[in-house]
């Protein structure tokens, strides 16, 4: 009669997995969303927590107007507030990785440790999808990002004046930096100085040129330099890849255009929700194979002041 041999892991082996599912899971965890935009500019909340299947927010607007009275008047205005509520949806994010039973037996042997790359392709999967999310959501799902959110201020980018030239490449400099002060600026005064921009986003096409090219002939700085130097509000401008073909088409500009970004980095301004970040769950045996399932949550982008943000259309 054949013998039966049973395919689980020994007691050494097993330990031995154990030890590498956690080193893989240090060395894939101890860089939260690595080389993705979204969660370095916007700003994260892990608030809502692992149970949440919805996330709520309300905003309040305080209504009346105070008057002069007389000694015994009795009409007094009433103060008083209105609040609206919002609700969105919390989506879960998965993928796998997993090690045969004899690519185990053999590191063992060996006595290296697993390769870890396979739980990074799975991390970046996770990654990867929580990046888009951000910036561009995901309409099927429900979930909402910050270039796609309807609580956004757009504009799209004026002409040079000869009604022909909208985007930087065909403008001159100082056609550049008065649309980069009109966005910022208009922030500032829609909001009556309430909403201080301090943050600007460029597609990396137009970061570098405004990064390389003269303000004029007779200067050495460049538009950037002399834009940060003017504008009394930007503190940082960085570049994002995820700017480049991503307008939703305003004012007569096509949609796919690229665009620029200028809002203020604050948790109270806009989040991007994200109740559980990447996890690794227990090890699951499927046949000759250990499985590790990965998982996460995300609710999109919540923006709580509408023009405390701009997007600029078609530069």
């Amino acid at each position: 009669m054949d013998r039966i041999v049973s395919v689980h892991l020994d007691a050494n082996e097993s330990v031995m997995f154990a030890r590498d599912l956690e080193y893989i899971k240090k060395k894939t965890y101890d860089t939260r969303f690595p080389e993705l935009s979204a969660t370095q500019h916007i700003p994260v909340s892990f608030e809502a927590g692992p149970g949440a299947e919805t996330i709520t927010w309300r905003s309040f607007t305080e209504l009346g107007m105070a008057k002069i009275i007389a000694n015994y008047a009795d009409d007094l205005p009433r103060a008083d507030v209105k609040g609206v509520e919002h609700t969105t949806k919390v989506k879960s994010l998965g993928s796998s990785y997993g090690y045969s039973i004899q690519e185990i037996r053999a590191s063992q042997m060996a006595g290296k440790r697993l390769d870890t790359r396979k739980a990074a392709s799975a991390r970046r999967m996770i990654d990867q999808k929580m990046n888009k999310l951000g910036w561009t959501g995901d309409t099927e799902a429900g979930i909402t990002g910050l270039i796609n959110n309807a609580n956004v201020t757009r504009v799209a980018a004026p002409n040079d004046g000869t009604g022909a030239a909208t985007t930087f490449a065909s403008k001159s400099p100082a056609f550049i930096l008065r649309d980069l002060n009109a966005l910022v600026n208009g922030i500032v005064e829609l909001t009556n100085g309430v909403e201080l921009p301090d943050t600007l986003l460029l597609p990396l096409e137009q970061f570098n040129y405004l990064s390389v090219t003269p303000y004029s002939s007779y200067s050495d700085k460049t538009i950037m330099t002399y834009f940060k130097e003017t504008n009394q509000y930007i503190k940082n401008v960085y570049s994002v890849l995820e700017l480049k073909d991503n307008g939703v088409g305003v004012g007569g500009v096509a949609a796919g255009a690229d665009i620029a970004i200028a809002y203020r980095k604050d948790l109270d301004k806009l989040s991007f929700e994200i109740p559980i970040p990447f996890e690794q769950l227990n090890p699951q045996e499927r046949n000759l194979e250990q499985v590790v399932n990965c998982h996460a949550r995300c609710a999109g982008v919540i923006v709580y002041y509408p023009l405390s943000i701009a997007i600029l259309e078609g530069i």
